[in-house]
């Protein structure tokens, strides 16, 4: 099968319905995780369960695109081509219906990109919005780590400088991202981002600042879906700037002729990573962005770290079947900030 057919057949596949499937049952905790092969590139013959491959040509990354296959059917893919203004994940396939719980570009805010990672007002520059040349989020190419690779879980790695057009990157980021099936109705995405200033940083204000996600229109409170916070805030009115271990998104979806509840949650980062963070404030929209950051309540006191210094930044993203209360969200929270 040639490329541009195979890309056409899988972007479809994360589009189409697809009941979930006894294929890749089993009982977290009693599996034996087997070293799985990266497929090749075209993807013939993927095998059930998790399988994993990158983009590439001749054996070389070309299109800094790796692919995250359950059930021979699309479950996310990491888009990081050069020309994009930051890598991103999506789709985010539902774990029941298939569809993909993200919006890569969405109104009112197109330029939002699924499950993504970026600041606006950084040195002057954006790396949220606007022409590259205002700043970029440039992937030096993302890999699997193959020694995790198993028929529940693997791990894609990447590295990332920001620079504005030709000029020296300001910022380099190291980021790990462990993608689990927890069983049938749940699969989580942690995220370990490790930021590192390669010059003095300064942030101002700014509602577009750090890890976020655009969820699918009709999750969000605007297109008939729901929002909730583990405060039990449901709502932007509810849960802009207040802290909160969680916020999800969740709405009814269409399969076979009957309706099914899905949804996406985001968790705040596991440990402070700064002191700015206390409490993890939201940023929040009923359209359907949420982003746990302190960058929109900075007032006149920018956020500053010198060169040299860091920001350990750690993530969880939990894709569901049913409401948050049915994913037991508060164990999955209470899992991840032990770690």
């Amino acid at each position: 099968m040639k490329r541009r057919n195979f890309l056409k057949t899988s972007l479809k596949a994360s589009l189409a319905f697809v009941p979930a499937t006894a294929a890749c049952s089993f009982v977290p905790g009693q599996e034996t995780p087997k070293p799985k092969k990266l497929l090749a590139n075209y993807g013939e013959g993927p095998e059930k369960c998790l399988t994993f491959y990158p983009d590439t040509e001749n054996g070389k990354l070309q299109l800094y695109q790796l692919w995250v296959r359950k059930n021979n059917t699309v479950l996310t893919s990491y888009r990081a081509h050069q020309t994009e203004k930051y890598p991103y994940f999506h789709p985010l396939a539902g774990p029941v219906s298939g569809l993909s719980l993200t919006s890569e570009s969405a109104r009112p805010w197109p330029h939002h990109r699924a499950l993504f990672f970026g600041c606006d007002k950084v040195n002057g520059g954006n790396y949220w919005q606007g022409a590259l040349s205002q700043g970029q989020i440039i992937s030096q190419g993302p890999s699997f780590v193959k020694d995790t690779l198993t028929e529940t879980s693997g791990v894609i790695v990447d590295q990332c400088l920001w620079r504005q057009g030709d000029k020296d990157p300001i910022i380099s980021d190291s980021r790990r991202f462990t993608i689990r099936i927890v069983d049938d109705k749940r699969y989580v995405m942690d995220a370990e981002i490790d930021v590192t200033a390669l010059t003095d940083i300064t942030i101002q204000q700014t509602n577009h600042g750090l890890f976020g996600i655009r969820c699918a229109p009709e999750l969000a409170p605007s297109g008939g879906g729901n929002l909730l916070s583990s405060e039990g805030g449901r709502n932007e009115k509810d849960t802009l700037g207040k802290p909160a271990k969680w916020i999800a998104f969740y709405g009814k979806r269409p399969l076979s002729g009957a309706e099914i509840t899905e949804g996406i949650a985001v968790f705040c980062p596991s440990k402070e990573p700064h002191p700015r963070f206390k409490d993890c404030p939201w940023f929040v929209r009923d359209y359907g962005n949420i982003s746990p950051t302190p960058m929109n309540w900075l007032g006149k006191d920018d956020f500053k770290l010198p060169k040299g210094d860091g920001l350990k930044l750690r993530y969880r993203v939990v894709a569901f079947a049913g409401t948050p209360q049915d994913a037991n969200l508060n164990d999955l929270w209470e899992e991840f900030n032990s770690k």
